[in-house]
């Protein structure tokens, strides 16, 4: 899953899991067993046992419906079951929204409310994009030529082409 996903997933996973609805027992660190390095060896919590306390949603058939014509795919026939299937993992994803809705956004300060940054770096400093990794110095002039697959005698790169002159 791309990095960008987690994160988000990841915060609403520590809201659900500190908020008031629910969640107080699940995580069961004491009755959890520990690798050398203090790694949980099975997991001690999961999106669905943080959802379960959320009331499911249901979606009516018109709204079913809709997300198809709107997707520019054809739902599957009522009453199949791919149609339920299908359903309920829209009604689950729904329930995931609707919980991350639910996360407050503190004020930060000085930033009003807006997400705070994340960079790791110091503000106002940005990364060296000028500079080369160390060792390395980079490829400049004709030393450009030693990558090309062709070069003429008179020093210049070879491209084929399809049309003739």
């Amino acid at each position: 899953m791309s990095q960008r996903y987690l994160k988000p997933i990841a915060q609403a996973a520590v809201f659900l899991r500190t908020s008031k609805r629910g969640f107080k027992n699940s995580v069961r660190v004491a009755n959890t067993e520990f690798d050398d390095c203090g790694i949980p060896r099975k997991p001690t919590w999961s999106v669905k046992e943080l959802l379960s306390s959320y009331p499911t949603p249901s979606i009516t058939p018109a709204t079913f419906k809709r997300l198809h014509e709107l997707s520019a795919l054809l739902p599957p026939e009522e009453g199949t079951e791919k149609h339920d299937v299908l359903k309920k993992e829209l009604e689950e994803l729904i329930r995931m929204v609707e919980a991350v809705k639910l996360i407050e956004v503190e004020d930060t300060g000085e930033q009003g409310g807006a997400i705070p940054d994340g960079r790791v770096w110091a503000e106002g400093t940005g990364i060296p994009l000028t500079q080369s990794p160390p060792g390395k110095q980079p490829v400049e002039g004709r030393e450009l030529l030693s990558y090309a697959a062709r070069v003429s005698d008179d020093g210049l790169y070879v491209v084929d082409t399809d049309r003739s002159r």
